[in-house]
């Protein structure tokens, strides 16, 4: 058992952290409850997120809190029960984002971030993941020029202090690079180093089919199950009872239900997010994904359509699917895109896991040896999967790592 590793969590985080351990000569066992990637790496913008280099503070500003607060915006929704039980985690979010403390959260996050592009070349070279990979990089839309100058202005900054890269659009350009938007904007700020996956779900079972073609197994179970099996560790899986020597919890929104019987409670809470593609008239054609800045939603082109995404919601873990959103959203984004029907008959829904200091838990697990973690990437979690396998995979078998690991480490709460 010297040599073996339960990672228990097969979206693109777990499935990463898998891949590397397995590439080191580890013998692992991937477990999820679903198949490879149907969690929250399903669903999302489909964006490895090169210039995300700095993460979204709590807001600060009185009138954007009113906004917020009176509960009809597209981007933030929230059911009022819910809150009580989002007050200690967003009260901490809150402290974090003071200036001071946000700049070294920022740099923290920031050093993971500029690896992103890199780390995922890295393990879909030589795979039909690569196709999967598109070069387009996403644009962000302003209305107001006020805005776009401010945009400018930060794009600038992330440009000369951590080397992204970016166009500035006017109106006209705008039109020109996408000219079938309906609406016209002031311009746009076009990311050019992310690239844009076509199919988010087939990028996470590309990974895992390398995974097992490297000699990885992966299987159906209950994480919850988790338990220690004298120095090692076991779980229920379909097939039995499976133990090994070391196991990495890597369960996104889901990961507190094992950790806290382990005796380790960290602040992690999850916004909900939702989706819906749908096709486009005639011969429309959205060449790249673009985020209206005035209405805070995405529309990105993939395989299964034009997919538009929704921002947070807030709600309780077992709480009932309430895409009012996605009603929110439609009718705006069909007036800047000709969307057609809906491809499918329910939204898709799922959680994103956040952390109040706005970095990912990456590291040992508190007062229990052999045991890891790796979640809390808020909306990171496909741009950063790559770099935390190969993160914790060092760390876990005695390399030196690659990025310093303090920052992330799980004993900071």
């Amino acid at each position: 058992m010297g040599q073996s590793v339960l990672v228990l969590g097969a979206g693109m985080v777990g499935v990463s952290v898998a891949l590397h351990l397995q590439r080191r000569g580890r013998a692992v066992l991937l477990l999820d409850r679903q198949g490879p990637g149907e969690g929250a790496s399903f669903g999302n913008g489909g964006l490895i997120q090169r210039e995300a280099v700095f993460p979204h503070p709590f807001p600060r500003d009185i009138g954007e809190l009113r906004r917020i607060a009176g509960n009809r915006a597209i981007d933030v929704a929230y059911h009022p029960l819910a809150l009580p039980g989002f007050a200690s985690p967003l009260l901490r979010y809150w402290w974090h984002s003071e200036p001071r403390r946000y700049a070294q959260a920022q740099a923290a996050h920031a050093r993971l971030i500029e690896t992103c592009l890199d780390e995922h070349l890295a393990l879909a070279r030589g795979t039909e993941a690569e196709a999967l990979l598109r070069p387009i990089g996403w644009m962000r839309l302003y209305s107001d020029p006020r805005m776009l100058e401010a945009a400018a202005a930060q794009a600038a900054i992330a440009a000369r202090e951590h080397g992204v890269g970016y166009a500035l659009l006017d109106g006209p350009a705008l039109a020109e690079a996408e000219p079938h938007l309906l609406a016209r904007r002031a311009g746009a700020i076009h990311w050019t180093d992310p690239l844009s996956v076509s199919d988010p779900h087939a990028l996470t079972l590309a990974y895992a089919k390398r995974f097992e073609e490297a000699g990885g197994r992966f299987a159906r179970g209950d994480a919850t199950t988790l338990r220690r099996a004298g120095a090692g560790w076991q779980v229920q899986a379909a097939e039995g009872v499976q133990e090994a020597a070391a196991v990495v919890i890597a369960l996104g929104g889901a990961a507190t239900q094992v950790t806290r019987p382990l005796g380790y409670a960290p602040p992690l809470f999850g916004k909900r997010g939702y989706h819906m593609h749908y096709r486009l008239q005639g011969n429309a054609v959205l060449h790249r994904p673009v985020l209206d800045t005035e209405s805070a939603f995405l529309l990105a082109p993939m395989r299964a359509g034009i997919r538009l995404t929704t921002g947070a919601e807030f709600a309780a873990p077992d709480a009932p699917p309430t895409p009012v959103q996605l009603e929110r959203a439609e009718p705006v984004a069909r007036r800047l895109l000709p969307l057609a029907e809906r491809v499918e008959s329910v939204p898709w829904m799922g959680v994103r896991p956040c952390m109040p200091d706005m970095l990912p838990v990456i590291g040992p697990l508190p007062g229990q040896a052999g045991a890891w973690c790796a979640f809390g990437h808020a909306h990171q979690g496909l741009t950063l999967g790559p770099t935390t396998g190969r993160l914790l995979a060092e760390m876990m078998t005695g390399e030196a790592p690659f990025l310093p690991p303090e920052p992330y480490r799980p004993d900071r709460f």
